[in-house]
């Protein structure tokens, strides 16, 4: 049904009461609430969330989705199929994957601590696998364009039919012009409408120009990403999906720091020391997906204390050493980068190297680009000039 306006729960916090959503041309929402009742930071992460799948589906052809927390993405990714590996690394052994529960299943693992109570967006109508895969997930809420009568039964049943689901028009275009009150004052601007495909990717920079079809498709999920992530922003992609984001951070090598972090969390999970964790079976999901973070961590104290592990183990698990995670991390290959605006140094190349970087995807422009340009040559990789800028604030 057709809304003008929607009473929200409360604004960014409990004491910001009033607050509503509406159209200030006095039109109808674009959007259906079919279950919950979302609030004003549910709402901005369905919004920007559900425009950077629909750019995924647009640009990649692929069933798209995003996990979304606090206005920027923990995770994002294209329909690819699970290994057997990740199967067990996201919790989904023995779980029917359809093209796009197998994308929201990459996004969510991307960074699973990050996505704990997130808010997702689908690209496509909601099928019952991909229900399913949520059903058993902490999350607040979903958008898409269109829920099967049983996805959207199996959803109504979470958080004792609390959870948020929310339907929007596929077709909705919002205006050219859009704007935003800070302190009373009024901004306006164009909207960033302009779209990211492989023409970003034409100048390639370094003596390296060997950009296969799969970098490619990596490169753009990764500035697309970047489009609806908060500034400073880098993200990590390989095989489809985000394995680092990097948001909101004040220097750049911080973002590349943070999300290139991140990539190595997701690679290590997969080593065969943090499969074989004898977790006991009742121990719940989001409890293993923290304390395999707290395992991986470059820590040499011993944070697994007796008190811990005796709780969550049937026996003491080995800890990985420094220079066993070294190694390990040093097998992934062929990751791909995107920056939201030019490189000022070298040293986010050199980050991004130790983290198995080989293409990256950046604005260009910095007095040092030649610097910049010397690094990737040092290292083989393939990086690409794009000329936009992709801030988002």
């Amino acid at each position: 049904m057709k809304m003008k306006e929607f009473e929200l729960k409360y604004g960014c916090n409990p004491n910001q009461l009033p607050a509503k959503l509406y159209m200030k041309d006095g039109s109808d929402l674009p959007v259906t609430i079919l279950n919950g009742r979302p609030g004003y930071i549910n709402f901005l992460d369905a919004l920007n969330s559900w425009q950077l799948v629909k750019e995924l589906k647009e640009a990649t052809g692929l069933p798209a989705a995003a996990s979304f927390k606090h206005v920027s993405p923990a995770g994002a990714a294209v329909a690819q199929p699970l290994t057997e590996t990740l199967r067990k690394v996201y919790h989904l052994e023995g779980y029917e994957m359809s093209p796009l529960a197998s994308a929201y299943a990459r996004a969510r693992g991307a960074d699973r601590m990050s996505s704990f109570g997130d808010f997702v967006a689908l690209s496509d109508v909601c099928d019952v696998a991909t229900a399913k895969v949520l059903q058993h997930e902490v999350s607040d809420g979903v958008i898409a364009p269109g829920y099967d009568d049983e996805a959207l039964a199996i959803l109504k049943t979470k958080k004792k039919g609390r959870y948020n689901v929310i339907q929007i028009d596929s077709n909705y275009v919002p205006h050219e012009m859009e704007t935003k009150e800070v302190f009373g004052v009024t901004f306006e601007q164009r909207r960033n409408a302009d779209s990211i495909g492989k023409d970003c990717l034409q100048k390639i920079v370094t003596k390296n120009k060997d950009l296969p079809e799969g970098a490619q498709r990596d490169l753009l999920i990764a500035l697309i990403t970047l489009k609806y992530t908060q500034s400073n922003s880098v993200c990590y992609v390989k095989d489809g999906q985000t394995i680092g984001v990097g948001a909101g951070q004040q220097s750049r090598v911080h973002c590349t720091r943070l999300a290139g972090d991140k990539a190595d969390k997701w690679w290590l999970r997969q080593s065969p020391k943090a499969l074989s964790l004898p977790f006991k079976p009742d121990t719940p999901k989001p409890v293993r997906d923290n304390t395999i973070d707290v395992y991986l961590s470059d820590d040499d104290d011993d944070v697994l204390t007796d008190g811990i592990w005796e709780t969550l183990f049937t026996e003491k698990p080995e800890r990985m050493t420094r220079e066993e995670r070294r190694a390990w991390i040093a097998q992934n290959k062929d990751v791909a980068l995107g920056s939201d605006a030019f490189f000022p140094f070298g040293d986010n190349v050199e980050r991004a190297h130790r983290s198995g970087v080989r293409y990256i995807a950046q604005a260009g422009g910095s007095i040092r680009d030649d610097q910049v340009i010397e690094t990737a040559d040092k290292y083989g990789i393939v990086m690409c000039f794009t000329g936009r800028r992709l801030f988002h604030h």
